[in-house]
């Protein structure tokens, strides 16, 4: 069941998003389940910057 949820939020974030959205959200996984700060901030700056874009939404 859980991989299906994590599938279905990453064709959302890719449909809202775009391709960035899913490099930025896989970023964000692959930082959190290799526990890479690093990685994961830059995941999660990458996907607040897009959410914030002018003329989304």
């Amino acid at each position: 069941m859980l991989p299906l949820i994590g599938l279905a939020l990453e064709q959302l974030v890719q449909w809202k998003f775009g391709t960035v959205g899913g490099l930025a959200l896989l970023l964000l996984v692959v930082g959190f389940k290799s526990k890479n700060s690093t990685c994961a901030g830059i995941g999660a700056i990458v996907l607040a910057l897009l959410a914030m874009q002018p003329g989304m939404g």
